[in-house]
């Protein structure tokens, strides 16, 4: 069976999309900060979120997944990114593509025709969940008072993502840069995440990115 069938447009360029913290009118915000804060956060809004399925043991399968997209398949645990395209390890069998913003649909179609005739499942969850990056020299210690797990440079270094309680909730961090985070975050729960970061940045000082 052909894996290109049932695909189509599911953010059509005329329909108006609002990211998960629209209203919290973060735009707005931007820039008036400290020029010094020790946390910047900036909602990555919008982008294109597919989850990926398939037999990460088969050398095939990892061969075609970089014939479409031009990386690697990561390995547990950690992520490949270049710019806003990224590719993360969720399970065994299961990885998680954040492409740039109306390019969803074509990430979906080069992989279905690279993946022809494999056993696979591709799903947008793009409206369900956002990114919220958050940079500076005290985005570590924002971290330590969220989490339980450990961030230190040791045991989480740039490269690696991980599925883990935060602020009594759960959510993946994923380590970008040697200063820049990503809290990859279920839309129901932005609100509150957004809350929480607000208070626990406070006696760092704390500056929108837009």
């Amino acid at each position: 069976m052909s894996n290109s069938i049932n695909v189509y447009q599911q953010r059509p360029a005329a329909a108006h999309a609002e990211s998960p913290l629209f209203h919290a009118g973060l735009e707005q915000l931007a820039g008036k900060g400290s020029a010094s804060a020790g946390v910047t956060v900036r909602e990555k809004k919008l982008l294109g979120h597919l989850t990926l399925r398939g037999d990460g043991k088969d050398p095939a399968f990892a061969g075609d997944v970089h014939k479409a997209l031009g990386m690697e398949l990561p390995v547990a645990l950690t992520l490949v990114a270049a710019g806003d395209t990224s590719l993360q390890w969720l399970a065994p069998d299961e990885w998680l593509l954040i492409v740039p913003s109306g390019s969803e649909f074509a990430a979906e179609q080069k992989l279905r025709e690279a993946l022809d005739g494999q056993h696979i499942s591709i799903v947008n969850v793009s409206g369900g969940q956002t990114l919220l990056e958050l940079s500076g020299p005290k985005v570590r210690e924002v971290l330590m008072k969220s989490t339980s797990y450990d961030v230190h440079p040791s045991n989480f270094p740039v490269g690696k993502a991980v599925g883990t309680h935060f602020a009594k909730s759960q959510l993946v961090i994923r380590h970008t840069g040697e200063d820049t985070w990503e809290l990859l975050i279920r839309r129901s729960f932005s609100d509150y995440f957004w809350l929480w970061l607000q208070d626990a940045s406070a006696e760092y000082g704390l500056t929108i990115k837009a």
